[in-house]
């Protein structure tokens, strides 16, 4: 058996690597032209879920190498107002065990770990155009490039805006959940250090401002220095030997993100970069504390970009067939439960489960990928009706309301205060948070 699979992000890497693994020929198809290209450096979480797929999927050594160069953990969730005062702060569990932990990652960083070792099954610069299914079983893919490739079965890991699922599920809706965002990156020096408490410094921090505004500040520190070497000896060998860290720029730094509704920015903020768009995060926040103001104005400007958050719709299941669908091809969502990257994660250890199963004759092709999809389906858009209620992510939440936006303000504030203050429902609030992210 065969596997194409379109797209070399997180869930599609993760997949071809299980798949090798097990012994089963697989191919990726990565529109970008190297392993160079797509170094975006900003921070995803990857909770006990995408850990255990991971451990799962890569070989041990390299499942070593993925938590050696996650940054420190965070040891607080902190609640913070515009002025920097502080609401709440819950003290979050270490990350001792390798599986049971909540590790900070950088995209770029993740991307060369998943990259790694694989030079015969990336094919890069292939801008996947179309597929046509065959009368004997297989499927082949078209690319821009005017070259095709033929497998048994063809894997849409190609993200939000996927071709393969315009052609598959036609249907399928992706929304606008009516949300701007703009994420900056500001290198962690001893002034900007200075900026914040030290229970900010060493955890993720929500910012619920007024006017409509909600940011989200995270610390990142690495194993290596700014010229890249182990900080800690004991990590030399393993950084040492591994080829990833010579196509990684990532170095220590603070992400601060700030989103609103759409109506609370200018019209043409997507199309903004650089410097201007540094500036629109500052116009957004010019009541904020000078200090978080400082973070923007200190950021790298070619690091910063905007994006309008999406939304999959839920589609009924559909007739399994030798096509099918992970990760954001399927079900993105919202950032509001800091779950995407994990469900893709989740994805792909099940779906190459079954793939690997149907490759050593236990079961046919298509009874393989229906089970993938009919535990896939519920869990994927449960993830996304959570991730849109959550954290003000759909732009039609009271937050954002002239007349109720105040008094919604004033009730998310309140509930992060008592419930940290209260032992019971702190207990409560962090079990159920790590309830649902071990799930």
């Amino acid at each position: 058996m065969r596997v194409l699979v379109i797209g070399g992000g997180t869930g599609g890497m993760c997949l071809a690597h299980g798949l090798r693994r097990a012994g089963v020929e697989v191919a990726v198809f990565e529109r970008y032209g190297s392993r160079k290209d797509g170094l975006y450096g900003y921070r995803v979480g990857i909770d006990p879920t995408g850990n255990r797929a991971l451990r799962e999927c890569l070989p041990p050594e390299l499942f070593e190498t993925f938590v050696a160069t996650c940054a420190r953990a965070p040891r607080h969730f902190n609640v913070l107002t515009e002025k920097k005062r502080s609401t709440a702060s819950f003290e979050l569990r270490d990350d001792a065990d390798a599986v049971d932990a909540e590790r900070s990652v950088s995209r770029a960083t993740l991307r060369q770990v998943l990259f790694t070792g694989m030079d015969d099954v990336v094919h890069y610069g292939k801008e996947f155009t179309h597929y046509e299914q065959h009368p004997d079983g297989t499927v082949t893919a078209f690319f821009a490039d005017g070259t095709r490739a033929t497998g048994d079965v063809l894997v849409a890991a190609d993200g939000t805006r996927s071709a393969v699922r315009r052609q598959y599920l036609p249907h399928a809706e992706v929304r606008d959940a009516g949300i701007t965002a703009i994420a900056t990156k500001t290198p962690l020096t001893p002034e900007t250090r200075a900026l914040l408490p030290e229970e900010v410094r060493n955890g993720i921090s929500l910012i619920f401002g007024t006017k409509g505004m909600i940011g989200m500040l995270h610390v990142m520190e690495f194993p290596w220095d700014a010229e890249g070497k182990p900080k800690d000896p004991a990590d030399g060998a393993r950084l040492g030997a591994w080829s990833g860290l010579r196509y990684d720029d990532t170095r220590d730094y603070i992400n601060l993100s700030v989103w609103s509704s759409h109506e609370h920015f200018p019209a043409d903020t997507l199309d903004r970069r650089g410097a201007a768009l540094v500036a629109t995060a500052l116009a957004a926040t010019g009541n904020w504390h000078p200090d978080l103001r400082r973070l923007f104005e200190l950021s790298d400007p070619e690091a910063a970009f905007p994006l309008r958050i999406s939304t999959s719709v839920p589609v009924e299941p559909w007739e399994s067939s030798n096509v099918t669908l992970l990760g954001d091809a399927v079900h993105t969502m919202t950032p509001g439960q800091g779950v995407g990257a994990n469900t893709a994660l989740r994805d792909a250890a099940l779906l190459c489960r079954e793939l690997t199963s149907a490759a050593r004759g236990e079961k046919p092709l298509l009874t393989a990928v229906a089970t993938y999809e009919a535990e896939m389906i519920p869990y994927g858009f449960a993830r996304v009706a959570d991730s849109l209620d959550n954290n003000g992510t759909r732009g039609d939440d009271p937050l954002y309301r002239r007349g109720t936006g105040r008094l919604a303000l004033f009730a998310a504030r309140s509930f992060f205060s008592v419930t940290s203050r209260v032992p019971a429902l702190r207990r409560k609030f962090l079990a159920d948070l790590y309830a649902y992210r071990e799930a």
